[in-house]
């Protein structure tokens, strides 16, 4: 069974995740079949990119047994989403139900993020002694400003759509059966652009924000890299998968 459907209808390309059993977390081919479907560069004929799942969660993030297992590769999640980010049109995130860490992380680096309002969206990275990389914060502070960043990754809590679009975080909350009709609204008026205007405006848009990249940051890559080596990461993880609280002893 195909974990992630790539379609091309017209002016839209459509990446479904399919792994509604797991909650559609990522593991190592979901993020290569993902990097693949936006590094292949579009058609004449495409317009916009759409990001779909299946079930009622949109993405619960890394899969935590293949991550424990050492299955997924170092940066993975990071090339994903970088060709998400420079794919040359709009792409639009619908998010049905809860978007959590790397799922939220995804979401974000969509252009336009339409959530149904029973969707939450959080990264919950704290709570099992993980820390996110330069380049999932980056993304943080560029949609969420510092202040929604440090409530984000902090806190660790879950966020609302409704409180994500009333902080500017995503594009509309709406009822859940209203979901396919205002996606579908955002949708068409981004295909009825002129499609070099769409390249030209994403590829300003990108390289605005490209500075943050080049701010030194390999202190805070070593620190984040003793988080997740950690015996408070590991416990962490057991503790989720187990469905218990966990035991830090800021190890």
């Amino acid at each position: 069974m195909e974990t992630i459907r790539v379609e091309v209808r017209g002016p839209v390309r459509e990446v479904t995740l399919a792994r509604p059993e797991k909650r559609n977390a990522l593991d190592a081919e979901m993020l290569g079949r993902l990097e693949a479907a936006f590094a292949e560069a579009p058609s004449p004929a495409e317009r916009v990119a759409v990001i779909r799942a299946e079930g009622p969660a949109f993405c619960a993030g890394l899969d935590l047994r293949e991550r424990r297992g050492g299955g997924l590769a170092s940066g993975a999640i990071e090339a994903m989403l970088h060709a998400i980010e420079l794919y040359p049109l709009p792409a639009v995130a619908v998010v049905q139900g809860d978007a959590i860490a790397g799922g939220n992380e995804l979401a974000l680096h969509c252009d336009f993020v339409v959530a149904s309002e029973t969707a939450r969206f959080g990264m919950s990275l704290a709570k099992i002694g993980l820390a996110p990389s330069w380049f999932l914060a980056k993304k943080l502070l560029e949609v969420a400003g510092p202040v929604g960043a440090r409530e984000m990754l902090l806190l660790g809590d879950l966020l609302p759509a409704r409180r994500m679009a009333e902080l500017g975080l995503i594009h509309r909350a709406v009822p859940p059966e209203g979901l396919d009709a205002a996606a579908r609204a955002i949708i068409e008026r981004l295909a009825a652009n002129a499609p070099l205007s769409l390249r030209a405006m994403k590829a300003l848009l990108v390289r605005a924000m490209a500075f943050r990249e080049a701010i030194p940051h390999d202190d805070v890559d070593a620190l984040v890299a003793a988080a997740s080596l950690s015996a408070d990461a590991r416990e962490g993880m057991a503790a989720m998968l187990e469905k218990r609280p966990p035991r830090f002893e800021g190890r």
